[in-house]
């Protein structure tokens, strides 16, 4: 989930020079990119260094070969984490053909029957923002984050091909909205808001489940879900999709 606390993604100090660039990634690519360090966002003890650029478009394969290698996106600025103290932060994704759902997924895929599913462009709306306002609002009651803020700094792209996934209600109600990234080869979930008073529809695993299901049916062979940390309760939930990936020393490792 991204928070508030991702560093400015202009470009800060001199690129860094040298680096060896993820396998498969043009080498060039690596000049744009510059280290910067913040607060950790997932409140671990160490700083956290993000390694990030920013670009105004990249071809598909490109940002493909990118969430390949554990990076991710807010706004048109990739990143990936470079914490010296830390490798917390793990990279995790899902295969659509072998993900088998378990029984707790099955039956909220059944209680959510009533739920209509539509796609739509990344818009501010007013219902998208009031929407995302109260969710922002239950979930970091602390926080300064707005959801102006968000959609400009976080969702809205011209790096890559983006759009929303509405949950409705029978009576039309927005339920939830999911941002994603997608191509004909992957699927990056961005972020995923909904309606706190839906909260016993489970919609974070309806979210997912549809996903799967979407990349199924279009031959989109991998799902990718951000960032998983061992024993952080709020991210708990990915790892319950099984058989999951997780990216350690540049190679995906399956598990389940």
């Amino acid at each position: 989930m991204m928070h508030s606390t991702f560093p400015n993604r202009q470009m800060a100090g001199r690129p860094k020079q040298g680096r060896n660039a993820p396998p498969g990634i043009d080498g060039r690519l690596e000049q744009y990119f510059t280290d910067v360090a913040t607060r950790c966002p997932y409140e671990m003890p160490h700083k956290a260094i993000y390694h990030q650029a920013v670009f105004g478009s990249l071809t598909d394969s490109a940002v493909g070969l990118f969430f390949e290698n554990g990076y991710r996106r807010n706004g048109n600025c990739m990143y990936s984490m470079r914490c010296s103290r830390c490798s917390a932060c793990v990279p995790i994704r899902l295969n659509p053909e072998i993900f088998r759902p378990n029984r707790n997924q099955r039956r909220v895929w059944k209680k959510n029957g009533d739920i209509s599913v539509g796609l739509a462009p990344v818009t501010m709306s007013d219902e998208n923002l009031d929407l995302l306002e109260r969710f922002l609002f239950a979930r970091f009651p602390d926080s300064r984050a707005d959801a102006e803020s968000y959609y400009s700094g976080f969702f809205i792209t011209s790096m890559t091909k983006c759009f929303e996934i509405r949950y409705r209600s029978e009576d039309n109600r927005l339920l939830g909205v999911a941002v994603v990234d997608c191509s004909d080869q992957w699927m990056n979930a961005v972020y995923f808001f909904f309606d706190p008073e839906q909260d016993w529809r489970s919609p974070g695993t309806l979210n997912i489940l549809y996903l799967l299901d979407f990349c199924r049916r279009h031959g989109i062979a991998n799902l990718y879900l951000g960032y998983w940390i061992n024993g952080l309760k709020g991210m708990h939930y990915k790892t319950d999709f099984r058989p999951h990936e997780i990216l350690i020393d540049s190679r995906w490792q399956k598990v389940g």
